[in-house]
C-alpha cells in the first residue's frame, strides 16, 4: 500500500521512534517479526505510520519492561487486536513471572549465604574451599603466597 508524502497523518520514522522512545532498528525489526504492522510507504519507498503505532510501541515496551518475552507479547496483541482487553492471558503469564522471580531471588539468596560463608572463611592461612573444588592449584599447599 502506497500513501503520498503530503499525507498529514502519517508519521515518519523519526517521529514514530522520538515519541515512542526506540531506536529505528527497533522498528523494523518489531515488523519483521510480526509485532508491528506493515506501514504504508510513499512514492520513495518511506515508511509512514498510523499514530497508533507509538501506543503500540509503548505496550511492547512496558510489556517487555515486566519480565514477558516477545513471543508473550505478540500473544497479547494478538488477542487485543480483536478488541478484546488481554487482561486474563496476562494474567497467567504475571504470575509465571512471578514464581520464576521468586525462584530466582530464593537461589541468589543461597549463593549469597554461599559466597558470605566463603569470604569469612577466606581471611588468614587456611581458606574455605569453594565445593567442589579447591582455590589452590595441585601443587601448592593453602598459605603458600596467595591460598
Amino acid at each position: 500500500m502506497r500513501i503520498e508524502a503530503a499525507t498529514t497523518t502519517a508519521l515518519t520514522m523519526s517521529q514514530v521512534t522520538s515519541r515512542a522512545g526506540v531506536r529505528p532498528d527497533t522498528v523494523r525489526y518489531y515488523e519483521r517479526i510480526g509485532l508491528l504492522p506493515v506501514p504504508a510507504r510513499t512514492s520513495g519507498a518511506h515508511r509512514r505510520y498510523d499514530e497508533d503505532v507509538i501506543e503500540r510501541l509503548r505496550f511492547i515496551r512496558g510489556t517487555q519492561r515486566l519480565g514477558l518475552t516477545l513471543a508473550e507479547i505478540a500473544d497479547l496483541l494478538s488477542v487485543r487486536d480483536t478488541g478484546v482487553c488481554p487482561c486474563e492471558p496476562a494474567e497467567t503469564m504475571m504470575e509465571r513471572h512471578l514464581a520464576e522471580i521468586d525462584a530466582e531471588m530464593a537461589r541468589l539468596g543461597e549463593l549469597r549465604a554461599e559466597l558470605t560463608s566463603l569470604l569469612s572463611g577466606m581471611s588468614g592461612e587456611d581458606c574455605a574451599d569453594p565445593l567442589p573444588g579447591t582455590w589452590c592449584p595441585p601443587d601448592r599447599a593453602p598459605g603458600e603466597g596467595g591460598g
